[in-house]
């Protein structure tokens, strides 16, 4: 589990990886046959674990984005969506006396 703001910082690196991904699609869409595709990929999956911590969901991820074609869906923003959030700790007041 992450926090909110973690994820929120998560979230901004997924969706701008899978906005660059879209927006040049011929140079994207080969999955792992394009190197800047790959390229693209290692650093957002470097980002996300030192964002996140180790998940295996960034594995399945990254191995979901070298699949040609398949790399065009949005994987690391609906990976980092799904993340469970840690609620935050309730601070009850101190005991009396």
């Amino acid at each position: 589990m992450v926090t909110r703001r973690r994820k929120k910082i998560a979230l901004a690196i997924a969706a701008l990886a899978d906005a660059v991904q879209l927006g040049f699609m011929p140079v994207f869409g080969e999955g792992a046959l394009s190197v800047p595709d790959d390229a693209l990929d290692l650093a957002v999956a470097v980002a996300l674990v030192f964002t996140l911590g180790w998940q295996w969901r960034v594995a399945a991820a990254l191995a979901i984005e070298l699949v040609p074609a398949v790399a065009l869906f949005p994987s690391w923003t609906a990976f980092v969506a799904t993340l469970p959030v840690v609620a935050p700790a309730l601070r009850l007041p101190p005991p009396p006396g």
